[in-house]
């Protein structure tokens, strides 16, 4: 129905309860139904061929998820332990894909905390690099995992491009969990064939944000995208009809890549409300994510979840995360939790004990 609201527009627990549009739906229909294990599905080449493309990589591999997609990334990319991988301590390939790089990769991680407090900068990685120097109580950092977004943050092209020229010196990988780099993408007009140039390999969500059901696209050199099919294979990754979803996910980006924008207006639109009233925020909004300092606002993030339900709108804590279907009725509702909760900590100040379980969920 014309100007209906989307079953999910009041939802803000992540930008992955995006639902498939009619278009997206219909795309099942008329999808080839080869079996793509054997690499024999027309539809599923297209999507991997139109994101190598899109990207400027010579290849690319459809994965179910962007967990599996970057867990085959590292895998892939390191060859004998011990070894380690250096990435941010909020990046999801650490905190929060069920510690597969320690299972599947062998592989230690050092965490590191951005001295700016939003984004990684060279002089974190230099300061945080274990050198493969022949000491041997260490583990060398073989590969650097940079997030972008992460926290909903852009980091900045040209720190970016530093990062990478030091890795090329040095010989380190250089992998991006790029599960939001449409965001980053839509919010700086930088291509994402330039933001992929930088990196060696490319974790590209398309259920993020982009209303596809279900995949990621995994992007890098033919040779690395071809073993990176042998783990996919082996971790249980092997979809036959695959046809089915990569249809959808292509009709996805065509269509909803464009409207992130709106995401990020109504971010913006929150952000700035939540500084009018006092509400300390945790990171800048620079996309699709609000994140509020609870601790420093002295508000309960329980109770902002419970004052959600009473204005119709779900909220998983802290973390606000939009995308293109919300619509502005849920969006003045959320406000109205926001505004609502903030002034009960004005009366009764909340002082948090232990980390909450909404801290940085994916």
């Amino acid at each position: 129905m014309p100007g209906a609201l989307s079953p999910v527009h009041n939802e803000f627990r992540s930008d992955t309860f995006t639902q498939p549009t009619a278009s997206v739906l219909a795309a099942a229909t008329t999808c080839t139904l080869g079996d793509s294990v054997y690499q024999e599905d027309a539809s599923t080449i297209a999507l991997e061929q139109k994101l190598a493309v899109l990207t400027g990589k010579p290849a690319g591999l459809f994965c179910v998820s962007g967990t599996l997609s970057n867990q085959l990334a590292l895998r892939t990319h390191l060859y004998q332990p011990p070894h380690s991988i250096l990435c941010d301590y909020r990046a999801h390939v650490y905190s929060l894909e069920a510690g597969g790089v320690a299972s599947l990769s062998q592989a230690m991680v050092t965490p590191v905390h951005p001295a700016n407090g939003d984004y990684l900068t060279l002089e974190d990685i230099v300061e945080n690099f274990i050198p493969d120097d022949g000491d041997i109580h260490l583990a060398p950092t073989k590969v650097i995992s940079l997030e972008q977004t992460l926290h909903g943050i852009v980091t900045p092209i040209e720190e970016l491009r530093r990062i990478s020229a030091w890795c090329k010196d040095q010989q380190v990988i250089l992998h991006c969990d790029g599960a939001r780099l449409w965001n980053a993408h839509i919010a700086t007009g930088i291509s994402m064939a330039e933001y992929c140039s930088l990196f060696d390999s490319v974790s590209l969500c398309l259920s993020k944000s982009l209303g596809a059901p279900i995949g990621s696209v995994l992007v890098g050199e033919a040779a690395f995208i071809k073993k990176a099919n042998h783990f996919k294979k082996q971790n249980g990754g092997g979809i036959r009809q695959a046809g089915i979803i990569a249809a959808m996910a292509s009709v996805a980006i065509d269509e909803n890549l464009p409207q992130l924008h709106r995401s990020h207006a109504m971010a913006r639109e929150l952000g700035e409300y939540c500084e009018s009233l006092g509400v300390v925020l945790e990171s800048p909004v620079h996309t699709n994510f609000v994140f509020i300092d609870t601790k420093k606002s002295k508000m309960n993030g329980q109770l902002l979840s419970q004052l959600a339900t009473k204005y119709d709108v779900k909220i998983g804590g802290s973390r606000i995360a939009f995308h293109f279907q919300n619509s502005n009725e849920a969006l003045q509702n959320v406000k109205k939790a926001v505004k609502e909760c903030y002034e009960d900590s004005l009366v009764n100040p909340y002082i948090a004990t232990g980390i909450s379980k909404f801290y940085n969920i994916k």
